[in-house]
């Protein structure tokens, strides 16, 4: 009877735990979890320790926490481990050359996006802010190029018109458990093809900044909405509108478009032409877009109509 493999697993958030927890489930043998450092995170600015680091303490599997695996200590206890694979998904840190090379089979990454479509930190959310029709994942034999190793694996998953960035991770987090778990078997044995990236055909998904989720109301209403769903949970469009005389910062959480083509002449993108029960519709650049889900400064995200049960946007033009 042939010994299970020896897994190192590496993930940070939440997208990672799906597939740790699916390992721990199996019948491989998860010897280390490596995650990034404790952080400071929420109001409080408390240390808290990542989602993959809370989920090997409840297992008892010993974790490491490098600020850098360049560092030859770091280097010399993942060697000692022993590993016949490393399993890497949403990590956040650089695998240099020597870690690449120490397990057995190597390092394979679980990549939410069809590669070479979306390499790099946040390929969720750009597939839905291009207007893609679908992602997914593929699991890739990783080298020293960032996402530009070989394919081993690919599932693909529509991209509804309601889904958000939220809504798809948790989507592809879970088929990414499923999809490594399917592939494991093949790569064990050394027998699992691999398919080259077509470079000429890659693009960049690059991390997500909070700057970038300012709704600039010149785009198109289509645009607009895939911005608003792309960026529900994190970083959240946002506009300024005016209360009682000065600005303030007003969050969108669902929109949909309500006309697909041209303004009128005379109507600025951003202004609000109509308020109902329905939502908030404003002008762009190209369409009318309906403001669904709102969150004012200080409060809840809440539907349009209860809203506008304490404020009016008619006439505003937003910014």
């Amino acid at each position: 009877m042939t010994r299970p493999l020896r897994i190192i697993y590496a993930g940070t958030p939440d997208f990672s735990v799906a597939a740790l927890q699916a390992l721990i489930s199996s019948s491989y043998e998860v010897v280390a979890v490596y995650t990034q450092p404790d952080r400071p995170a929420g109001r409080g600015r408390g240390v808290q320790a990542s989602p993959v680091k809370e989920k090997a303490l409840e297992y008892d599997i010993p974790v490491y926490q490098p600020a850098s695996l360049k560092d030859a200590q770091a280097q010399f206890e993942l060697k000692a481990l022993a590993a016949d694979l490393m399993i890497v998904a949403a990590y956040g840190l650089l695998l240099p050359p020597a870690v690449l090379a120490m397990p057995r089979l190597g390092c394979i990454n679980i990549h939410a996006s069809l590669l070479p479509r979306w390499r790099g930190a946040a390929p969720i959310q750009r597939a839905i802010l291009a207007g893609d029709k679908k992602t997914g994942i593929t699991i890739m034999q990783m080298d020293e190029g960032l996402d530009t190793g070989d394919m081993l694996a690919m599932a693909e998953c529509e991209i509804n018109q309601s889904d958000t960035g939220s809504s798809l991770h948790d989507k592809l987090m879970v088929l990414g458990a499923e999809t490594l778990l399917s592939v494991l078997p093949a790569i064990a044995q050394q027998r699992q093809e691999k398919t080259q990236q077509n470079d000429a055909t890659a693009c960049y998904a690059s991390k997500l900044d909070k700057s970038e989720a300012k709704i600039d109301w010149s785009l198109s209403a289509t645009a607009i909405n895939h911005a608003i769903r792309a960026y529900n949970a994190w970083p959240v469009a946002y506009c300024s509108y005016l209360k009682k005389g000065k600005s303030s910062k007003l969050r969108l959480w669902q929109a949909e478009v309500i006309i697909d083509e041209k303004k009128s002449a005379e109507t600025a993108p951003g202004e609000v032409i109509a308020e109902s029960v329905q939502g908030v519709d404003v002008v762009t650049g190209n369409g009318v877009l309906r403001i669904k889900q709102m969150q004012a400064e200080g409060k809840r995200r809440m539907p349009a109509a209860d809203f506008l049960n304490a404020n009016t946007l008619l006439g505003q033009t937003l910014a």
